[in-house]
């Protein structure tokens, strides 16, 4: 066993002891996937999701498509969700449109698992908003179509729903 792979597995032991099993399931996951990866490691897998409607049926298929992606790659994959048009408002601390409080939650949790999202600053400013009209851990970007296209050109898959 190499020193990385000793290392790791005693940190998942001192993190099962505190934090319960979910960091002992998480071992046992990245033992199938293979090399176990450190905080800030490049990913596996990359995508981006376009966001630019305001359905609640629209936000729950977007929404749950990203945690099925955190639960089968789960610190193995860089998710960006870039929200444009109407779809901006479910970053917004007060939206002007209807988002759902399970949504919002979503959204905040998602963010709290390391999912990026992305705010178009055309629509923002369409909007008449600024970055205080967003949670705190939304980036603005310039233009969110430019943003899907420089992401893929990354290398990032496109998802569109």
């Amino acid at each position: 066993m190499n020193t990385r792979r000793k290392l790791i597995t005693g940190l998942a032991g001192l993190a099962a002891s505190v934090f319960g099993a979910r960091a002992v399931a998480s071992q046992n996951a990245s033992d199938d996937v293979g090399e176990l990866r450190f905080p800030g490691d490049p990913t596996d897998h990359n995508v981006v999701y376009q966001f630019n409607k305001a359905s609640e049926k629209y936000h729950d298929g977007v929404l749950f498509s990203v945690g099925e992606m955190i639960r089968k790659y789960d610190d193995n994959i860089t998710i960006v969700v870039t929200a444009f048009g109407a779809g901006i408002h479910i970053l917004a601390k007060l939206p002007e449109r209807p988002v759902s409080k399970k949504n919002r939650q979503i959204v905040q949790s998602l963010a709290s698992y390391g999912v990026k999202f992305h705010a178009c600053g055309n629509t923002l400013k369409t909007l008449g908003w600024d970055k205080n009209d967003l949670y705190d851990f939304v980036e603005i970007i310039p233009v969110g179509a430019a943003d899907l296209l420089e992401l893929q050109e990354q290398g990032y898959a496109y998802i569109s729903l």
